[in-house]
C-alpha cells in the first residue's frame, strides 16, 4: 500500500535577468498578451529584448522568478523621476506570473524585490499602469498596497502619430 506524500511547497527564486534570459523574458511577455487576448499587439522579438535590455545602454531591467529552474514570473521595469518629489522611482512596464505559479506569491515577491531595488537606488516610489478592464490585476495591486491614482490619466503617442510628432520638431540648440 502506497501513501500519498504531501507535496512540499515549491521554492520561488528571484534574480536579475541577463542577456541569456531574453527568450524567457519574451515568452513571458507573450504569455501576458495571450492572457489579455492581445497577442496581435506584440510586434517585438527576442532580438529586440536582447538588444534593448542587455546592451550597452539598457532600456530596462528585468527580474525573473523561477520555480525548479523554470521561468514563471517577470517584472520588467525602468527608472523614473518625480520632479514634484525630487526623487527617483521605478516604473513597472510588465508584471507577469504564469498560471502555474499563481498561488505561490510570485507577483508580490517580484514587486517587493523591485521596490527594494528602487529604494537601493535612492527611489521612493513605484508606478505602473493596468488596463481598465483587467480587474484581476487591479485587485492584486490593491491587495499588495498600491493605490489607484484618480488624478492621473495616461496618454500615448505611437505609430503614425508619434512619427508625425517627431517630424514636427525644429531641432534643439546645441
Amino acid at each position: 500500500m502506497t501513501r500519498n506524500k504531501a507535496q512540499s511547497p515549491k521554492s520561488v527564486t528571484v534574480r536579475l535577468a541577463g542577456k541569456a534570459d531574453a527568450e524567457a523574458v519574451y515568452a513571458l511577455v507573450v504569455e501576458l498578451a495571450r492572457a489579455r487576448n492581445m497577442t496581435d499587439k506584440v510586434v517585438s522579438t527576442v532580438a529586440d529584448i536582447a538588444r534593448d535590455g542587455f546592451g550597452s545602454d539598457p532600456a530596462f531591467t528585468a527580474l525573473i522568478a523561477e520555480v525548479d529552474g523554470a521561468a514563471v514570473g517577470l517584472c520588467l521595469f525602468f527608472g523614473s523621476y518625480s520632479t514634484w518629489r525630487g526623487r527617483r522611482g521605478i516604473y513597472v512596464q510588465d508584471l507577469v506570473v504564469a498560471d502555474s505559479a499563481r498561488s505561490l506569491g510570485v507577483g508580490q515577491r517580484l514587486l517587493a524585490e523591485t521596490a527594494a531595488i528602487a529604494q537601493a537606488r535612492g527611489g521612493c516610489y513605484l508606478r505602473l499602469s493596468v488596463d481598465d478592464d483587467n480587474t484581476r490585476a487591479q485587485a492584486f495591486y490593491r491587495r499588495t498596497g498600491l493605490s489607484h491614482s484618480q488624478a492621473e490619466q495616461i496618454y500615448v503617442s505611437g505609430d503614425d502619430d508619434f512619427i508625425e510628432l517627431a517630424s514636427s520638431a525644429k531641432g534643439t540648440d546645441a
